[in-house]
């Protein structure tokens, strides 16, 4: 084993015995250890013990355990304490900028253990809050975290929405004479893209001069018409290649999952004379409606394609109000007048405010008093926007039995509560169906938050079993959040058709810890066409006054 394998080993202990508060001085012995070795010009397999301990910053201790590397290959002290470090803190040490202090109050003090639930906390203005982390501090963390991310190559949608516009520049400078579009994962509007696809069609000798002009560094091919660049972002992007005569046909299947493909291509064209000039030409020779790529997922939707309301299916546009806010009374960035005022500007009807409940200390939630101090302020503030309405609201923590937060002569003052699992993630199906079974039975549940509390790429959430949980909705008469958030979009849209078949309202929330958090409805609405949702089906797509009648129905549950 080479020095600076050895090195590292010890570099690492040195790091995850400060991570989790062990002895010191022998932490910092170890460092000193790591950084004499990787110095040391004389391979340490070539020494003895004695000769080992007498190097300089190494000593008798660290020589004892180099001595088992070089014996064993591993070191078992250092074995036994990355068993008992989760995973997602080992990844951490990776980040630029968090020492092993500050991963010791992220994991011990904020109990998060993902460097997703970390980039999470960032957004939510979480990290400041603790000693040692300033606003400067977390805006370089979540910089770090953000490139080590695209390291690795996995996206969320959203991440990769900000970078398309890059790379389509860059391919398009390579291939100037040719049709390009964006096909894969990323046309089909999945929640986390594993592969970038581009389809570029043109004359053959274009292609091949565009082939041609790529660095061979970057370039790997899988096939005459299948390449894969690796461009300076990091980023690798498949390129198909096709002629301008079977570009929209490729077009279709490359925006297509494999199963929907197969499946289309067993409806024949009923007519050889229509021209593909457009892919709605590809389904009229079909003779069936245009199915756009978000809903080229699943064969099955080829089965029901007289039910679906293409027509119809939500669109940013038909948001009409933000439900799901957090102001700087809890976690959020703006105040509620800031907020109010931008939700105007941007032409909702109404704004809810649900700043978070007193469990959540880590989030400075309201207690009783300061719920009571809000609601005045927000009753001053209608009277100074009406017609444009502030509700009151709060994201209830639902608590380890099930309860909500709040005794009932609190829950009573809200005009809408919404439910959320925030604490103990770490439960059996059991433990969370109880939790969220108790939650939507009371009746003071108006939206049952995050049902699953998952982060994308992060933290997969703790079990539920969907099907139930739609059905004591609908029994309760509780509307299901699908939080917009990008790392969340949870409820997961592959259940939003069974939520339609149990006529359980969705509501697309942004989350919003900040006044450009409004804009994450645009995520949300993406999953939701894949679902097939229709504006009348999601709660935030009611009017001011559809929302005013919906609140009175809702009144009754509580009688």
């Amino acid at each position: 084993m080479e020095n600076h394998q050895i090195a590292d080993q010890f570099s690492l202990l040195s790091k995850l015995m400060d991570i989790h508060g062990e002895n010191e001085f022998k932490a910092k012995s170890y460092a000193a250890a790591a950084f004499s070795i990787d110095k040391l010009l004389t391979p340490l397999h070539h020494l003895t013990t004695d000769q080992i301990a007498n190097q300089k910053g190494i000593g008798v201790s660290a020589a004892q355990k180099i001595r088992e590397i070089l014996e064993t290959g591993k070191i078992a002290a250092l074995d036994k304490i990355i068993e008992a470090t989760p995973p997602g803190i080992l990844e951490m040490i990776k980040i630029k900028g968090i020492g092993p202090k500050k991963i010791n109050t992220i994991w011990k003090e904020m109990e998060i253990e993902t460097i997703g639930e970390l980039e999470y906390a960032c957004l939510e203005n979480r990290l400041k809050r603790y000693k040692g982390f300033g606003e400067k501090t977390q805006q370089n963390v979540l910089e770090s975290i953000r490139f080590y991310q695209q390291s690795k190559g996995r996206y969320l949608y959203a991440e990769l929405e900000a970078i398309m516009p890059i790379i389509l520049d860059q391919i398009g400078s390579i291939f100037p004479e040719c049709k390009m579009t964006v096909t894969g994962e990323f046309a089909r509007q999945l929640e986390i893209i594993d592969t970038v696809e581009l389809l570029i069609a043109g004359e053959q000798s274009k292609l091949d001069q565009g082939i041609n002009n790529i660095p061979a560094e970057w370039l790997t091919k899988v096939s005459s018409t299948h390449f894969i660049i690796t461009n300076p972002l990091e980023i690798r992007v498949h390129l198909h290649l096709c002629e301008l005569s079977s570009y929209i046909s490729n077009s279709i299947q490359k925006s297509s999952s494999e199963a929907f493909w197969e499946a289309l291509q067993k409806i024949e064209s009923r007519t050889n004379t229509i021209v593909l000039n457009e892919e709605i030409d590809f389904f009229s020779a079909r003779q069936i409606p245009f199915i756009p790529p978000f809903l080229r997922e699943d064969p099955a939707v080829l089965q029901k394609i007289d039910s679906i309301p293409f027509d119809d299916i939500i669109q940013k546009k038909d948001i009409k109000g933000i439900i799901h806010s957090h102001s700087t009374w809890s976690d959020g960035s703006n105040s509620i007048e800031e907020m109010a005022e931008a939700a105007i500007a941007s032409g909702f009807e109404y704004l809810v405010i649900s700043d978070h409940s007193q469990s959540a200390f880590y989030a400075q939630g309201l207690s009783s008093e300061k719920v009571l101090e809000q609601h005045r302020l927000i009753d001053i503030l209608n009277e100074k926007y009406k017609p444009f309405k502030i509700f009151k609201s709060i994201e209830s923590d639902i608590l380890n039995d099930g309860k909500l937060d709040y005794p009932d002569e609190i829950l009573r003052r809200f005009d809408l509560v919404i439910a959320s699992v925030h604490s103990n993630l770490k439960m059996n199906l059991e433990k969370s169906m109880m939790r969220l079974s108790n939650a939507v039975k009371n009746p003071y549940t108006t939206i049952l938050g995050h049902p699953t509390g998952r982060l994308l790429l992060s933290r997969p959430g703790y079990p539920v079993d969907m099907s139930t949980l739609i059905s004591l909705c609908a029994e309760h008469n509780v509307v299901i959040e699908l939080n917009a958030h990008p790392r969340r979009l949870d409820m997961d849209w592959r259940f939003i058709q069974e939520a339609r078949d149990k006529q359980v309202l969705i509501s697309i929330d942004p989350d919003a810890h900040m006044i450009e958090g409004f804009d994450d409805i645009e995520y949300g609405v993406k999953v939701a066409q894949k679902g097939g949702l229709r504006k009348k089906e999601n709660l935030s797509s009611f009017s001011l006054d559809e929302m005013y009648a919906f609140l009175e129905k809702q009144k009754s549950k509580r009688k």
